[in-house]
């Protein structure tokens, strides 16, 4: 009588770093700006200015999500200090977190949630009241401030620019180095960590408030920011 089959041993499961909400806010992100730029060049301003509205509702939501989302979307988890940015240009991995950004990742994802805010928060005032669409807060600022707003938010969009190049640089060279950090934003998973367990389900009633308050933000916004009294 032969012997049964010894029993598989058990495969460990793939280990969860991005939860469901961050990865949609993250790739609404490129096709936003991607419309935003293409409605600019083709005077398309009616829609310019809705989808600046929507990208403005999908920054304060990342920026709510940085404070009371999972592990990885937070702050707290991905923005370290100098010294563990250098440590990790020297190559000491501990001095960043297990999963998620790494310290100069995390100071990268600020960078460009920043500089994305800017841009936005430029558009909001800018334009010109005597010659087609202006911002929701155009008429909170005069003429003269408001062609100066403008200027600034045509060329600032070059810097946002080269931040997304540097940004896409950087995940090639990861991608060459054998750190495949595409797949995890697509799937929220990434292969098997030892003595990791990964960021658990999605937390529902914050994420219901984050969505809320970041809805209310950009609809009073929108209304050209009435007095709340």
């Amino acid at each position: 009588m032969s012997e049964a089959a010894a029993p598989r041993p058990a495969t460990a499961p793939d280990v969860r770093v991005w939860d469901g909400l961050l990865r949609l806010a993250h790739w609404s992100f490129p096709l936003l700006i991607a419309m935003m730029w293409w409605t600019a060049e083709n005077d398309k301003w009616a829609l310019h200015r809705r989808i600046g509205l929507v990208l403005l509702g999908i920054l304060a939501f990342r920026v709510v999500w940085g404070f009371i989302g999972p592990e990885t979307a937070r702050f707290s988890q991905f923005v370290k200090g100098p010294g563990a940015v250098l440590a990790y240009l020297r190559g000491d991995r501990s001095a960043g977190p297990a999963i998620g950004h790494s310290p100069l990742g995390g100071w990268s994802t600020l960078a460009l949630i920043g500089a994305m805010l800017l841009q936005v928060g430029l558009g909001l005032f800018a334009g010109d009241p005597f010659d087609g669409m202006t911002g929701p807060l155009n008429p909170l600022v005069g003429v003269t401030l408001a062609d100066t707003i403008t200027d600034l938010h045509e060329a600032f969009f070059n810097v946002l620019l080269g931040l997304i190049v540097l940004h896409l640089a950087a995940i090639t060279w990861y991608a060459v180095q054998g750190n495949d950090l595409l797949s995890p934003m697509v799937g929220g998973n990434r292969p098997p960590m030892p003595g990791v367990t990964g960021i658990g389900p999605l937390p529902w009633r914050r994420a219901v408030l984050a969505v809320a308050v970041a809805a209310a933000l950009a609809l009073w916004v929108a209304f050209g920011a009435p007095p709340l009294t």
